[in-house]
This record gives structure tokens, C-alpha cells and sequence, in this order.
């Protein structure tokens, strides 16, 4: 039975958590799918087909391996180090991403970005398992999203200062600088295993041999069949993804309209500001109930989008202008809340290596999930924005009611 009593030098190893995953969390805000990564590869005259794969390549490929590597992960008893190479992993595949933004352009640099792209997907997948896992065993239950949300505060922060200081630039950002950018990303994934080095992890005995044999892709459907609770929980998630997904139909809808938040200093400042505001604050409300933080996060989501839709149907272009930008700000802090509380929510589930297989698992299936609710908004999408964004407020609608239905694992 877990306890709500702190852990063993949990001080020491909460400050190595929030600075090594705060770094980490810089790399995925600035090697972004949806923000700089699009920007390059568009500014370099790649075609559309490479900036229309990076979102499901970089979120489905740091997914859907997860059950996949879970019975190598629960093979080994240092999850520590798993992480670190995670980390470094990312960092290298970052940097190569550097190299090839100032030697490659066109289809040759969009072919390059995607195959470094899912490779740092993986390496970030092995991240996802085991951080929950070290989170569980050095971390006690009622701190883990306190923990979560200032290490994702610190990654807003950073964002919000390199957005800031991309908006004041004259003119359209030079290439160099995205590379430069993207190399700083992979130094931070560099320290961060560094950091993520010095957490005094518990001694654990790895897992028996019969268990590593364990047919990944069974493993997800049992658990999916017999257990009610986890079942619910992929459910959720599932409907979750309205903030997700909805963030570029936002940013089409504004085109639209006649207003352009293309920028690249805008798109990092709205994201950061997210994280940084809303990462904290969620974290303390998921240690109190987790599930009541989803629920609102869709539900504030879900009205945000209608607020938008009814806005560029009937509202005049100036009061878009600000409308917009408002909305896609506010559709980002709904989601920061929303992947705080969920990864709270599933640390918080079970204990030991039940938790990693609920992680990759979930991560699994949401993989699938994720590219089958892209395909419906996206064919949703040809009768335009504003139909693929009514279609994900249904579904974030849905979602509000599904997680309060929850069973709340949270400490209260």
C-alpha cells in the first residue's frame, strides 16, 4: 500500500526531478511538431506532406512503443539509467535535427527531419515509462503533481522568454537561429540525464524472466478487457485529446478570417505562458483530485472552441484579432492542465511495475487512438475549421462528464 508520508531523501530527488524534467521539457517546446519544426521546414520550401506528418509521428511514435519496451524495462532494475539514455537519446537526435537545418532544404530536409524525428519519438517513449516509475518509488502520493506541474512551469518559462525574444525580431527568423535554438534543445536534454544521474533511486529487483516474456500486444488487450479502472482511464484520455488536436484548426480558423498567428514568436509565447501559469497550479489541484482536473480542463476546452467558432461566424474581423490569440492561449492552458493531471492521475493508479504497465499500455493504445481521432477531425476538417473544432468541443464535452465519472485515486 502506497503512503502519503514522504519518501527517503524525497527533498533531494523531487529538486533532481523538477530540474531534469524541466529540461527536458524545454527540448519538447522548442523541437515542437506543432511550433518551430513546421516553421523550419516550411521556411526551407519543404513540401506539405513532411510538415503534415510531424504531429502524428512525433506524438504516435512516442506512444506506441510503449508496451512494446515495457517488458525490457521491467527486465532491468536501474530505471534511472533507462532514462538517462532516454534523455541522451533525445538530445542526439535533436542535434543531428540541427545539422541538417542548415545543410538540407526541401523534400531532402523534410525526409531527414521526419526519420530524426521518430527516432527522438522513441527515445522519448522510454523516457515516458520509466520517469513515472522512478516518480512512484522516490516521490510520495499527494507530491507528484506539485513535482509535475513546476517542472513543466520551468520549460513555459524558458519558452516564453525564447517567444518574447523571437517577437521583437525584425523580419522573418533566420534559419541559423531555429538550428541554434534546436542545439541549445539538445543540450538541455544533455544535462538533464546529468541531473536526472544524482536522484537516489530505491534498490528494486527487476522483473522475473516469465514476466519479460509477456506478449506486449496481449498485455494491453487484457488489461484493456479485465480492468475496469484502467479501462476508463485510456477512455478518458481518449476524449482528452480535444485540446490536443484543436489547437491547429484554431490557427487555420484565423487565416480564415483574415488574421494571421503564424508566427513563430506567438506560437512559443502562448504555449510557454501555458505552461508557465497553468503548470503549477494544476499540479497542486491534481494531488488534490486529479480526475476533477481533467474534467474542467476539457470542459473549459470544449467552450473555449464553441466561444471561437460562434466568434468567426458572427463577430466582426477586429474583435477576431484579439479573440483568437485569446483562444488559442487559453485552449493551451486547458491542455497543460489536462497532461498534468493525467500523468498525475496514472502515477497515483498503482504501485511498483503494475504502474509501468499501465503507462505503456495507456501510451500504446492512445498511440493508435490518437492517429484514429486525428484521420475522423481531419476528414471532419474539408467542410473547414470550424467543423473539425465543433466535433472535437462534442467530444471534450463527452470527456468532462466520462472523467467525473472516474474513480478518484488521488489522496483528497
Amino acid at each position: 500500500m502506497e503512503t502519503t508520508e514522504k519518501y527517503p531523501d524525497e527533498d533531494h530527488n523531487a529538486r533532481r526531478f523538477i530540474w531534469s524534467n524541466g529540461l527536458q521539457n524545454i527540448g519538447d517546446q522548442i523541437v515542437a511538431a506543432k511550433t518551430v519544426l513546421p516553421w523550419l521546414l516550411q521556411s526551407a520550401g519543404a513540401p506539405g506532406f513532411f510538415i503534415a506528418l510531424l504531429v502524428p509521428i512525433r506524438e504516435a511514435g512516442s506512444m506506441l512503443p510503449q508496451a512494446a519496451l515495457t517488458p525490457w524495462v521491467t527486465g532491468n532494475a536501474d530505471r534511472r539509467a533507462l532514462w538517462m539514455w532516454g534523455s541522451v537519446g533525445q538530445g542526439v537526435a535533436a542535434a543531428l535535427i540541427g545539422v541538417v537545418a542548415l545543410t538540407m532544404e526541401g523534400w531532402p530536409l523534410g525526409l531527414a527531419v521526419i526519420l530524426l524525428l521518430a527516432v527522438l519519438a522513441v527515445f522519448r517513449a522510454l523516457c515516458s515509462i520509466t520517469s513515472k516509475d522512478v516518480q512512484g518509488r522516490t516521490i510520495h502520493k499527494g507530491g507528484r503533481g506539485e513535482i509535475t506541474g513546476r517542472a513543466t512551469a520551468l520549460g513555459g518559462a524558458v519558452t516564453l522568454a525564447v517567444g518574447l525574444g523571437l517577437l521583437v525580431l525584425p523580419g522573418a527568423v533566420p534559419t541559423g537561429l531555429i538550428a541554434a535554438l534546436i542545439f541549445a534543445s539538445a543540450l538541455a536534454w544533455i544535462i538533464a540525464a546529468l541531473v536526472f544521474r544524482g536522484i537516489l533511486e530505491p534498490e528494486h529487483d527487476a522483473d522475473k524472466a516469465g514476466e519479460r516474456d509477456r506478449n506486449w500486444l496481449w498485455d494491453c488487450i487484457e488489461l484493456l478487457r479485465g480492468d475496469r479502472v484502467f479501462r476508463s482511464f485510456v477512455i478518458v484520455r481518449s476524449l482528452m485529446l480535444v485540446s490536443a488536436l484543436s489547437t491547429t484548426f484554431i490557427v487555420t480558423l484565423s487565416q480564415e478570417v483574415g488574421e494571421n498567428l503564424s508566427g513563430l514568436g506567438a506560437f512559443l509565447i502562448a504555449s510557454g505562458l501555458a505552461a508557465l501559469l497553468g503548470g503549477r497550479i494544476s499540479g497542486i489541484w491534481s494531488d488534490v483530485s486529479a480526475k476533477k482536473v481533467m474534467s474542467f480542463g476539457s470542459a473549459a476546452a470544449a467552450l473555449v472552441l464553441l466561444a471561437l467558432v460562434a466568434g468567426a461566424r458572427w463577430l466582426p474581423v477586429g474583435v477576431n484579432a484579439w479573440l483568437l490569440p485569446l483562444g488559442f492561449f487559453a485552449v493551451n492552458l486547458a491542455h497543460t492542465a489536462i497532461r498534468v493531471a493525467r500523468k498525475t492521475y496514472v502515477v497515483d493508479l498503482a504501485e511498483g511495475d503494475q504502474r509501468t504497465r499501465y503507462v505503456s499500455a495507456a501510451n500504446s493504445l492512445m498511440g493508435l487512438i490518437l492517429l484514429g481521432v486525428g484521420a475522423v477531425s481531419g476528414v471532419v476538417a474539408q467542410a473547414g475549421s470550424s467543423a473539425a473544432l465543433l466535433f472535437l468541443a462534442a467530444v471534450g464535452l463527452v470527456g468532462t462528464l466520462a472523467a467525473g465519472r472516474m474513480k478518484d485515486v488521488s489522496v483528497g
